[in-house]
């Protein structure tokens, strides 16, 4: 069975720093590209953040040059560094792979529970 499990998560203040993982387990991690999204309070599953097989990485504008996703094959880990975090940031994250309409509308087959993010004062 495949098992993707979030940790990381929890409160910071805006313009702090948070780093995300998520342990991955039943399929071959290296295989697949490999997404972050959110769901905030009262809004729609929100493209964060993906890494291809070849460690190529792409984010929406609202992640461009605060987030950085990352992973470790030998680990079978995805990470993303949060940095510079706004309030705007506050949501369940998750992790998910085999995705389309990603940077739209994220559909995933494959989903973690995810880690709650609260930015907040």
């Amino acid at each position: 069975d495949v098992h993707l499990v979030e940790s990381g998560g929890g409160l910071v203040q805006p313009g702090g720093s948070l780093r995300l993982s998520c342990a991955a387990s039943g399929f071959t991690f290296s295989d697949y590209d490999m997404h972050w999204v959110r769901r905030a309070p009262g809004k729609g599953l929100e493209w964060v953040s993906s890494i291809d097989k070849d460690s190529k990485t792409s984010y929406p504008d609202s992640a461009k040059g605060r987030f950085t996703i990352s992973r470790d094959n030998a680990k079978n880990t995805l990470y993303l560094q949060m940095n510079s975090v706004k309030t705007e940031d506050t949501a369940v994250y998750q992790c998910a792979r085999r995705c389309v309409s990603v940077s739209t509308t994220p559909l995933c087959i494959d989903q973690g529970q995810g880690t709650q993010v609260t930015v907040s004062s």
